[in-house]
């Protein structure tokens, strides 16, 4: 009888007793359903399923579906974080010239995008999915770039308006990333290859520093 118990025992599935790594999987799991259903497939079940815990523990550990996507925005690595849009050294990154600074960011936030598919799919489903969840997300995002403006850019008072310069770069970059999952060309520019994206670094590094050597005149 104490073999067999003992053997039952051994057999049965690990229990999930790890907070954060139950934390983890249910971030994850928005993440994975946020890709493949969109913003339409989500919900407390959905997500409990595809993580393979308890529902209730979406409300124990986040207080419900919308602090869960909020966790997921924050701890997911759906968005590029200050550091990441700096080069890796925020330190180095702010004794920059500004015109570099503003040059690196669009290159930075380029490779950013372009190495997050899921990112890629959110941005596309934001476009015909707006409600609650797409606004915490878009929220955010904001707050993000935002932080990075303030923190880079508060000084540039005078000269080329920063941000609506950053505006004009970020949404082409993201329309360019999300179109190229699908469509390769676009005004001849190749999608689908490095050279392609090469050449729209260039491109966004020319363009800032005409404004600036403009301005600077």
């Amino acid at each position: 009888m104490e073999n067999s118990v003992k053997k039952k025992t051994q057999s049965d599935p690990p229990k999930i007793r790890d907070r954060d790594a139950t934390r983890a999987r249910l971030i994850e799991a928005v993440g994975t359903l946020l890709a493949r259903e969109g913003f339409t497939g989500l919900g407390v079940n959905a997500v409990a399923r595809e993580a393979g815990v308890d529902k209730v523990l979406i409300y124990r550990y986040f207080g419900g579906l919308p602090e869960l996507i909020v966790a997921f925005g924050r701890e997911g690595n759906f968005w590029p974080s200050i550091k990441e849009l700096a080069d890796g050294d925020v330190v180095a990154f702010g004794q920059l010239p500004l015109a570099e600074q503003l040059s690196r960011l669009g290159k930075n936030f380029m490779a950013a995008i372009r190495k997050r598919p899921l990112t890629q799919e959110i941005l596309a489903w934001e476009m015909i999915e707006r409600n609650e969840l797409t606004a915490e997300l878009e929220t955010i995002r904001e707050n993000t770039m935002v932080n990075f403006f303030e923190m880079f850019f508060r000084s540039a008072d005078k000269g080329p308006d920063i941000a609506a310069m950053g505006a004009i770069i970020g949404a082409g970059i993201s329309y360019l990333v999300s179109r190229g999952r699908k469509i390769r060309f676009y005004n001849g520019i190749d999608l689908d290859s490095e050279s392609g994206w090469q050449r729209l670094e260039g491109a966004i590094d020319t363009m800032i520093r005409a404004t600036f050597a403009e301005a600077g005149k």
